[in-house]
Parts: structure tokens; sequence; C-alpha cells
């Protein structure tokens, strides 16, 4: 018997793994996986659903002279030394149009795949499928006052300056036909994995968008209340030949179902026909217009999204709770309600509507509490007196 027990003592220490008078809780290192085995697991990704897939126009090879040119002419900046002295008393001006080209013609297109990648524009548009934009796609708002609210590239654009149609500029020649396509990736009412179609313009000649043809006509942002900042993309695609694209045609005041677009499943259908190679996108949230549109054109009510809150959690009542005032434990298992009456009868208990009330205390700390008052009490006729806490509830 005497040799059974200390054999069972002897294997559950072995097991607890005491070390240094410490338990080390989880498996014990012979029997556990190592830490590279571990984050193999939680970074598996499946290289069927994950590999990306570029959908786009090839990279423009740049030739070794103008890699050589672009070298010299660094290096002859380097060592200009007027430049230099003028940069030093802020006197050198720049160009910043010609800077911009020369981005846009360089860095800039891998740059925008970056940050359209980092607000997932090319996961809800094409799933696995990517495009570096190496066209550049300008679009221009009209805000009525002389100037123009450019689309860039996540930039925030209100409801209230995107009601117009917008003017659309790319690099083209006459010889090549266009499609151009302006989608929500967030608004879809009814189905949350599909988009709405704003603007869909098929076999534009040039770049003179009025001579395509409008499948879907302009349709102004209208985010909803409450869902946050909504993703608008317009998506540039070349075409190879005239495209039928055999959707039917949408109008003003075409009803929203009307509107439903899968951009992969439409692109999937004709991927043969059409390349993306222009991007630009703006954020756009909530404001007071989308309301009068609901209203007066949708001839509906307006959705109001707000978030619903979990309740609170409260831990299962003690017996003897420990450091917590006992009157601020106890409340937290009442009825708030029950509470706020409390405090406005105790408010209302020294009204009168025919006497003038009491000044209150001048000095309210200077006036004794009874000893045998509680400490937990005390306090809470302290912040009566000076008016913290809930008794300014009510």
């Amino acid at each position: 018997m005497l040799k059974t027990l200390r054999g069972a003592c002897i294997t559950s220490v072995q097991f607890q793994q005491i070390r240094l008078g410490h338990r080390v809780r989880g498996k014990a290192p012979i029997y556990c996986r190592t830490i590279k085995e571990r984050l193999d697991e939680l970074n598996y990704k499946d290289e069927l659903h994950t590999t990306r897939i570029d959908i786009g126009f090839r990279r423009p090879k740049s030739s070794e002279n103008l890699r050589n040119t672009r070298m010299e002419h660094v290096k002859k900046l380097k060592n200009d030394k007027n430049l230099e002295q003028l940069a030093r008393t802020h006197k050198l001006e720049i160009d910043l149009a010609e800077v911009r080209k020369e981005w846009m013609n360089t860095t800039g297109p891998l740059h925008r795949r970056q940050i359209a990648d980092h607000y997932g524009i090319y996961e809800h548009l094409y799933g696995e499928g990517f495009f570096i934009p190496y066209l550049n796609l300008d679009v221009f708002y009209d805000l009525k006052n002389d100037s123009v609210l450019p689309v860039c590239s996540g930039n925030v654009i209100k409801p209230a300056e995107a009601l117009e149609q917008p003017t659309v500029a790319y690099e083209s020649d006459g010889n090549t036909l266009w499609t151009l396509a302006f989608t929500n990736l967030d608004g879809n009412l009814k189905e949350n994995n599909k988009e709405y179609v704003h603007w869909l313009v098929a076999n534009i000649p040039g770049n003179a968008i009025e001579k395509g043809d409008t499948i879907a006509e302009y349709l102004r942002p209208f985010p909803l209340k409450g869902t946050g900042y909504h993703r608008y993309v317009y998506v540039l695609y070349k075409q190879n030949a005239r495209v039928s694209y055999d959707l039917p045609k949408v109008t003003a005041s075409s009803p929203l179902d009307d509107r439903t677009f899968v951009t992969r499943e439409w692109y999937k259908n004709h991927q043969d026909e059409i390349t993306p190679i222009g991007l630009a996108f703006f954020q756009c949230d909530w404001d007071h217009t989308v309301k009068d549109f609901f209203h007066n054109v949708l001839q509906t009510k307006e959705p109001v999204y707000e978030y619903d809150f979990p309740a609170p959690y409260i831990r299962p009542q003690e017996w003897f709770p420990r450091r917590k005032p006992f009157n601020l434990y106890m409340d937290k298992y009442r009825d708030p309600k029950q509470i706020n009456k409390e405090y406005l009868l105790r408010k209302l208990k020294d009204e009168d509507p025919f006497k003038t009330p009491p000044p209150p205390l001048r000095f309210p700390n200077a006036h004794p509490l009874p000893k045998s008052m509680p400490s937990w009490l005390k306090l809470h006729e302290r912040k009566i007196r000076l008016r913290w806490g809930r008794v300014n509830d009510v």
C-alpha cells in the first residue's frame, strides 16, 4: 500500500513539471510542438486559393540606355553646386507637374498597386487577381465654384460632392476602344458579396467618354448611415475589339436591384476581350444628401444602421467581495431605474415649491460625519455633498 502511494506521488510530480518552485502550464516540452511547427500551422495558406494572378498588362521593359541616361542625369544634379545653394536658401523651384509625370512613368503604378492592396480593392474585385495600373486615370468632380475635386487613391469625397457625372481623362489615340466601370464594393443592401454598378460605359473610342455605349447611367454615391466608409472604384479596361456585354440598359430611374453587379463574374466572362489597365478609387461616408436621395429618388425610407453593443459582463456575485465599496458593488446587481429613483427621491425630499432652497455647504468636507458611519457610506455622502457621480444624472 505504501509503495503504491509513493509511486503515485512520484508519477504526479513528474507529470506536473515542477521547476524551481513554479508549475509549468500545458504539456511538457518533450510532448508539445515547437514554435516553428505552431507558426507553420497558423500561417498555412492553400496555394491553390491564395496564389496571386496578374490579369493586367506586363510591365514595359526599360532599355539599358534609358537607365544609363537616368543615372547620368542624377549624378549631374548631385554635382550641381548651384542647385545645392538654391535648396539651402529655400529658393529652388520644382515643377510638380513634371515630377508627377516622371513618377507615373517609373514607380507610380507600383505604389498605386500597393495602396489598392492595402484597401482590399483587388481582393474584393477579382479575388486572387490583380493588375498594375500603368495607365494614369484622371477623374475630376466639378464643385461648381471654379474648382474640381480629383479622385486619387483612397481620398475622401462626400456624397454631396459627387452628385453629377465626373470628367474622366486618360491618354489614348482614336484607334483604341475602352470600357469604364464605376462600382461600389460595400453598398449592396441585400447581398453582401455583390456590388452596385454606378456607371458602365463600353466601346469608348479613344478618350471620348460621351461617344461610348452607356450600359448603366451614372448614379451618385449613397453610403448608408452607420456603415462607415464605402469604397467606390473606377477601373478602365482596354478592349481588343468591339464588345457586346449582353447586359440590360440601366437608367437613372431603374430600381437598385438592376444595378446588382459582380465584377469577378463579369470579368471572367469577358477576360479574353478586355484587360484592366487604369485604376482610381475614393472613400465616401454618409451626409444629409443621402436621406434626400432615398426619399425623393428611390421613393423609399432611408435605412439607418446602428452598432448593437453587447451587454456588459457582470461576474457572479460573491459573499465577501474584497477591496470593493459596498454600495458600488451592490448597485451592479440592481435595476438602474430603481437606483435613479432613490437619488431622485432624495433630491426631492427637501424641495419645497413655496420656500427658497437652502444654500449649498460652503465647505462640504469641513462638516464631520458620524464616526460610526462605514467608510463606503462616508465616501457616498461626500460625493453627494460635492455633487459628484450619479447624483447629477437625475
